[in-house]
């Protein structure tokens, strides 16, 4: 199992930053490592609100929403065969602006466990790429 941890501070409302965060369906707009994404339950967008996401290395992953707290957290658990775990965002407002506290929870299952020592690797790039990504949304 792997755990990763990344800060940022983004300069906009912990309502803005959620907004973009919790449209996971959207994220094929912004994030490079989603190749495509959509929402496959109806909105409103809330707790277990499922996506698909096609996923760089491990293909079309079915997502859904957890740990929903509106402008507090909320955590993206995959439902795939081979990996678990999920991608928690926690907001924190610094009036005006907002601190995400992203953690990237990596569980490999069945022959990617022999993948795991790399998972880690691809893993904080990732991380860090979507925190980038997730900075330049907010500020177009």
């Amino acid at each position: 199992m792997t755990v990763l941890h990344h800060t940022q501070e983004i300069d906009r409302p912990v309502a803005d930053v959620f907004e973009v965060v919790i449209h996971a369906g959207d994220f094929t707009s912004w994030n490079p490592t989603i190749k495509s994404s959509r929402q496959l339950s109806p909105d409103p967008i809330e707790e277990r609100t499922t996506f698909e996401c096609d996923l760089r290395g491990f293909g079309a992953v079915r997502q859904v929403l957890q740990e929903f707290e509106p402008n507090r957290r909320v955590r993206i658990g995959p439902h795939h065969r081979s990996l678990a775990g999920g991608h928690r965002f926690t907001f924190t407002d610094l009036g005006g602006r907002t601190r995400v506290d992203h953690e990237l929870e990596m569980i490999p299952k069945g022959a990617y466990k022999l993948l795991a020592p790399m998972m880690s690797m691809v893993g904080k790039r990732n991380l860090r790429a979507t925190a980038n990504a997730l900075d330049e949304r907010l500020r177009s």
